[in-house]
């Protein structure tokens, strides 16, 4: 995998919007992200050529969108790109995508959900690309960044070291809905929910293996298309799954799983990661219930007793969360029960 040179201060970091129009809709919360974004990490930020644009125009021209992805990667000016936020149908830019321009202008790129579709471009053009924050959901946090995922994104973006352990958020995590619709809300902070850890289902001993993944749902959409992966890029991977706010069940996370049985894909991986459920309306109580259809579809059905499964982990749909690098290799060490990046994920500019 060809690695993006890493961040420093007073870099230019480029904002991009390659799904729904959120920033056209919520300005102040785009502008939020923005603001915190600069002064935490001391960045410039500026918009690719669509990043405010209207949300139903975004909407009719997805070639817009990938074509913008394709300037703002060949502008020198530009040292990382972060989605503006995700939203359902980036998909729709796949055919519009020239993976050359990716490979020939290696650059940070990082969001979550729907941005998935847009990391398994770069995966296929052999680039790190990072599932983490974007702009209006992360950096845009109400009344300030979590240390939590300033610590990871300083750590894996403005670093060429490797990560190392990533250890759980002790300190709460939040999953609230306050309403981008009134700005004086941007300020009060979300009620934070107290963190048990991570939940640690089977394994033993240390799994090695490359980091692979992102929103189930997105994922799904892949499933079928020449954008999904071959099976020997399989072998070995640490799968790492999210679920969004949408709330898929329980039962459909299981049947996700299930077609990846049967197409033979949990079978080659050395891990699963499975993230804290997100949706503000799903009762903590009812997180366990993925752990036993996780179980009963991995262990029960395939018969997969020794592959080592976390869930409950602190990426996708939940607050704060760590930065999770594609291709990147990490290990799952079941006796100290610790989950380690032990590639570092950008170069030394």
């Amino acid at each position: 995998m060809i690695k993006p040179p890493k961040l420093n201060p007073g870099d230019t970091v480029a904002t991009i919007t390659l799904s729904w129009g959120g920033p056209g809709i919520f300005s102040h919360r785009y502008q939020a992200g923005k603001r915190q974004l600069e002064e935490t990490f001391g960045v410039r930020v500026i918009e690719s050529k669509y990043a405010l644009a209207d949300n139903d125009w975004l909407w009719r021209n997805p070639q817009a969108r990938a074509n913008d992805l394709m300037e703002t990667l060949a502008n020198p000016e530009v040292k990382a790109i972060i989605s503006t936020i995700g939203g359902d149908d980036s998909i729709r830019i796949l055919p519009y995508l020239d993976l050359d321009v990716i490979r020939q202008h290696p650059k940070i790129f990082m969001g979550f959900s729907d941005t998935t579709i847009s990391h398994f471009a770069f995966y296929h053009a052999g680039v790190v690309s990072f599932q983490g924050p974007s702009i209006m959901a992360g950096f845009g946090e109400n009344g300030g960044l979590f240390p939590y995922m300033v610590d990871s994104v300083r750590r894996t973006l403005f670093t060429a070291e490797a990560p190392g352990v990533i250890h759980p958020n002790p300190n709460g995590w939040a999953v609230e809905e306050l309403d981008w619709g009134k700005p004086e809300l941007q300020s009060q902070k979300r009620a934070l929910t107290p963190t048990s850890g991570w939940r640690w289902l089977q394994g033993e001993g240390i799994a090695k293996g490359h980091l692979i993944g992102g929103c189930v749902e997105i994922l799904d959409f892949l499933r079928g298309t020449e954008w999904w992966l071959p099976l020997d890029e399989w072998q070995e991977a640490i799968l790492f799954l999210e679920s969004s706010e949408d709330m898929p069940s329980p039962t459909q996370v299981g049947y996700f799983l299930r077609t990846l049985g049967v197409m033979g894909v949990l079978e080659q991986l050395s891990a699963l990661l499975f993230a804290r459920p997100g949706g503000a309306t799903l009762p903590i109580e009812q997180h366990a219930d993925y752990d036993r259809e996780i179980l009963r579809i991995v262990r029960d059905e395939f018969g997969l007793s020794d592959l080592p499964i976390i869930t409950g982990m602190d990426f996708g749909h939940t607050d704060p969360v760590f930065v999770m690098p594609y291709g990147i290799a990490a290990e799952v060490d079941c006796e100290k029960q610790e989950f380690r990046i032990v590639e570092n994920a950008v170069n030394d500019n």
